[in-house]
This record gives structure tokens, sequence and C-alpha cells, in this order.
């Protein structure tokens, strides 16, 4: 059946594009918090354990949102670890870095996402899309302060 939400196909589909690498991002980072939070050491363990198990609660229910807004454009969502690879800026950590490092690796994590969804808002407002420019917009907050917070811990 044809999609009419009075968004030309193009623009539907160069925005769903985008929004697939913005959940190929936000899944990589997902798993690399997630990973972070169950090997983390050192005298900063229970700040962090549960400043990372926030973040990665907060990253599971934001993949969904991301994926079913590509699917309300009419596009399939990517959702295995090849077509995320693909997608993502992210580079996976190797091995388990110490926890100063598990923080600048989430920063720039973070920053990553949130340079991803700035990408994709021009589109998005050139077609008129409010439902997309808002979901960007609330991710855009959350990485801006999770980025903020983590990169608080490494001063001083």
């Amino acid at each position: 059946m044809k999609i009419d939400i009075g968004i030309n196909e193009q623009d539907r589909i160069q925005i769903a594009d985008g929004l697939s690498r913005l959940l190929a991002d936000s899944y990589t980072l997902y798993l690399m918090t997630h990973n972070f939070h169950w090997n983390v050491t050192g005298p900063m363990f229970n700040t962090l354990h549960l400043m990372f198990e926030q973040q990665y609660t907060e990253l599971a229910l934001a993949v969904d949102l991301i994926a079913e807004r590509i699917r309300a454009l009419g596009c399939p969502a990517p959702g295995t670890y090849q077509a995320f690879e693909k997608l993502t800026s992210l580079a996976e950590p190797e091995g388990v870095p110490n926890a100063q490092d598990m923080i600048r690796q989430l920063v720039r994590g973070q920053e990553a996402v949130i340079k991803t969804a700035r990408s994709i808002a021009p589109v998005a407002d050139k077609a008129a899309d409010e439902p997309t420019l808002d979901l960007l917009t609330q991710r855009m907050q959350v990485h801006e302060k999770n980025a903020w917070m983590l990169r608080s811990l490494l001063e001083g």
C-alpha cells in the first residue's frame, strides 16, 4: 500500500537512511555501555556501575523508538550486528579498558551519536518531518547531558 504521510518517498528514504545510522550508533553505544557496566573496576566502581546501567537502560528504550520511526517512514529498520557494523561510526573497544578509558570512550561514543543525529536534522527539517525532528532533539539532549556527566568524572 502506498504511503502518504506528506513526505515524499525520496525524503522518507533519505531520513530513514540517516535514522538507520543513528540506530546503529545507538545500538553500538548500548553494547559498549553494557559491556563497561559489567566489567568496570576500581575506586569509582559503584558510581560508574550505576551510571552505566542508567545509560544503557535508556539506550535500550531509545533504539526501539528510532527503529519504529524508520518503520513509520515506510522503510525496513536494520537489526543485525552485520548491518549495524556497516552503518555505525563507532569503533568497538578491544579488551577491557580501565575505568578512565571507559569513560573517555563513552564520551566519544555519546558525541558520535550527537553528530549523527545532528546530521539528519537538515533533511528532516526540509521535509517538514516534525516527528523525526522531535526524536532527534530528544536524542541530542540525552546524549549531550550524558557526555557532560561523563566528562565531569574526568576533571580534577
